[in-house]
């Protein structure tokens, strides 16, 4: 199991695999931020509403969308950066769907043990070798509260593709929490990338075609 991690700054070029979180019982409920790229909701101090896979919002807010679209170089290098506000036990997963949010995959199958609260989450499959639609899993594992403002940072490399509407989510999956009807055991917010492909580089033909372009 990897050692929670200390450093002031996150720097991962790869999915790190086979984590199980585990931590005293607790109820609380873990929230973060995404910094970068903007998200397709507006978010608070905390990040919220973020319960909702497969973008976050909640079953009484589904959000305001902010509209904001990131532009990017097929082959180059998405900037990941995360700030969590709420500590819980986690870890965090990348996906990136070419036609819309229903290409994304389902939240991450746990495990989980029997409290007289009901079900708390022991662990979460964690892919590790990550493949279309994931981009990276088991981001930014730790057991214990992070630095103050610290701020979670990962460089991942763009699928070379022409994607005019492309929706990459982030979750967060949290141990030792309690079922939420919303979110189950995961949290989530959602970026609108547009990629282009870079001419120099050959196609990666791992990922579907977009078969849309972006609205307005």
């Amino acid at each position: 199991m990897p050692r929670a991690a200390t450093s002031a700054r996150f720097k991962l070029l790869a999915a790190i695999a086979g984590v199980a979180l585990m931590a005293p019982l607790s109820s609380a409920s873990a929230h973060f931020r995404l910094l970068s790229p903007a998200t397709t909701l507006a978010q608070n101090a905390l990040g919220d509403p973020q319960k909702l896979a497969p973008c976050g919002g909640t079953s009484a807010n589904p959000g305001e969308p902010t509209g904001a679209v990131t532009e990017l170089t097929g082959g180059g290098v998405l900037q990941l950066k995360i700030q969590e506000t709420v500590f819980h036990p986690s870890h965090y997963r990348v996906a990136l769907a070419v036609n819309g949010p229903a290409e994304l995959p389902a939240d991450p199958e746990t495990t989980t043990r029997e409290t007289p609260e009901g079900p708390y989450s022991v662990s979460a499959k964690i892919e590790a070798d990550p493949k279309p639609p994931l981009l990276a899993d088991g981001l930014f594992p730790h057991t214990e509260k992070l630095p103050q403002g610290q701020i979670l940072e990962a460089e991942l490399k763009v699928p070379n593709i022409d994607c005019e509407d492309c929706t990459l989510q982030v979750i967060q999956w949290m141990g030792e929490h309690s079922y939420n009807p919303d979110g189950a055991y995961s949290y989530h917010h959602c970026a609108t990338l547009r990629i282009k492909s870079d001419p120099r580089l050959p196609l990666d033909t791992r990922w579907p075609k977009a078969k849309r372009a972006r609205k307005g």
